[in-house]
């Protein structure tokens, strides 16, 4: 193996406790969770089976951190420098994080390096230059005709429970806490349980970085029973969500006992429009890493490919022919460009929709099969002739498959596109710049890319349309959803 990829890693001593109050812990109940190396089934480390009595302890602390007066005093360009301090933190930890992800994941430890710590480091770094400059409005005041002095405040919404998603759980638990502390906010996360032991990390870097103890508790557990409890927990006054549509339905129930504010980001089936004026050079690797990328388990994969039929074939050879070159194999090793699927469990429902679409007529162009005896590897899986009556086409797979549908024109392409539940994101391939925005204009989904796929920054807002989620993440109004708006009026004539 590359030494450069391996950095110094104790996995014998990874933090495997719950955190609360700045103590590591066991649930209470003793019972633990195994933690799994997708790429060889092997057992990386054991983490608490947090419930509620786990719960109940965690949002206590942050609500007491929350109001005490050491918490809420903090200025806020102190509170810039905080998260200024965190992102200097896993700056010099990125190697070793990196590496814990592939680990945990299974992804490509050299496209954790560029894609999971850049963009971890970068939200800490963005939301703490926003600290000292989340204000408010001065509105005029009509009402009577007196005169009124009026402005609003954003005040923080108080403890946030946030709960993350396996597939990149470094990147998107660091949206929530960045966006959380930033706003002023405490934070009560629950991992998932297959890929706790980035997110167990970088709450001790937090710490290490000058963090108040209670400010971020970390409860590891089940989502029925750890996330149920957070979401129903009565004195949570927000949760922020990321993970299916499925789960997102039951967290809005969970939620409604004392109205918390949500955010959600859920799933999606997203379209990648290639017209014929398209540069096929740029797409056949475009699109094919657009779906595959990660081994497809990216909320906003490009997994509805539409081809233009003058350029369908054309099109399908490429992708495939891309595909045929993805080296599927352990992700640390240093030429990998498909790690294992995260779990047997997920292996197996991937395998389940490829049957599908045989069984329902989608043409297998390639892929399709398992990878080596041990661990879940799998190819990737290109269909062509798809239609939108098809499985494959219509839920969100989570995998390394693409169905490829041929489209006339622009019309029958935003038709297509739209014909869908969800509404996340969507890419569009053209030399018409024209076009590329008229069509971005009709597209029902939250972000929509342009010769081009997956450009996630902290300034730009991200979350979906229908049923793709509530909200949006990162960026100003990410922010903002941490936050309650305070109007406050005085009377100033006699």
């Amino acid at each position: 193996m590359n030494a450069s990829l391996k950095p110094a890693v104790d996995t014998a001593n990874l933090r495997s406790k719950n955190l609360i109050g700045g103590k590591w812990k066991d649930a209470h109940s003793g019972q633990t969770i195994a933690v799994e190396n997708p790429a060889n089934e092997s057992i990386l480390a054991y983490v608490p089976q947090g419930q509620a009595e786990d719960i109940n302890e965690a949002v206590k602390v942050a609500r007491a951190t929350f109001e005490s007066p050491a918490w809420r005093k903090i200025r806020p360009i102190d509170r810039g420098r905080l998260l200024e301090n965190i992102a200097r933190k896993v700056e010099e930890h990125a190697d070793e994080l990196a590496y814990l992800e592939s680990l945990d994941t299974g992804k490509a430890v050299s496209f954790a390096k560029v894609i999971d710590l850049p963009s971890t480091i970068d939200v800490f770094r963005y939301m703490g230059g926003w600290c000292s400059k989340l204000g408010g409005i001065t509105p005029p005041i009509s009402f009577d005709g007196k005169e009124y002095h009026a402005y609003t405040r954003r005040e923080p919404i108080g403890v946030v429970g946030a709960i993350t998603p396996w597939n990149y759980p470094l990147a998107l638990g660091s949206w929530k806490i960045a966006s959380a502390l930033a706003a002023g906010c405490t934070v009560v996360m629950k991992p998932t349980e297959l890929t706790p032991l980035s997110t167990l990390r970088l709450a001790e870097i937090c710490l290490e970085a000058g963090l108040p103890e209670g400010a971020l508790n970390i409860v590891n557990g089940y989502g029925h029973e750890a996330g149920e409890a957070l979401a129903r927990h009565p004195d949570v006054d927000k949760i922020t969500f990321t993970g299916s549509t499925v789960v997102g339905k039951k967290i809005v129930e969970y939620a409604l006992g004392n109205m918390k504010r949500v955010t959600l980001e859920l799933g999606g089936k997203s379209p990648s429009i290639v017209f014929g004026d398209a540069d096929l050079d740029q797409v056949g690797l475009g699109a094919a890493l657009a779906v595959f990328f990660n081994s497809g388990q990216i909320c906003f994969a490009a997994s509805r490919l539409l081809v233009q039929e003058s350029v369908y074939d054309k099109v399908v050879e490429a992708v495939a022919a891309v595909a045929s070159q993805f080296k599927v194999g352990n992700g640390q090793e240093p030429d990998t460009l498909l790690g294992p699927l995260v779990s047997r469990k997920q292996q197996e429902r991937v395998l389940g929709y490829i049957q599908s679409g045989q069984e329902q007529g989608a043409k297998l162009v390639y892929g399709g099969q398992k990878v080596g005896d041990k661990g879940y590897f799998l190819q990737p899986t290109v269909f062509a002739d798809a239609d939108q009556s098809m499985k494959i086409v219509r839920e969100e797979i989570f995998g390394p498959v693409v169905s490829i549908i041929r489209f006339k024109d622009e019309e029958e392409a935003i038709r297509i596109a739209n014909d869908t539940t969800y509404g996340l994101a969507a890419n569009i391939w053209t030399r018409d710049i024209k076009k590329a925005h008229r069509v971005a204009h009709r597209l029902q989904a939250g972000s929509v890319w342009i010769n081009c796929h997956g450009v996630i920054d902290p300034a730009a807002p991200f979350g979906g349309f229908k049923q793709s989620g509530w909200g949006r993440e990162i960026s100003e109004e990410g922010l903002h959803a941490y936050t309650e708006t305070k109007t406050v009026c005085a009377l100033l004539d006699d």
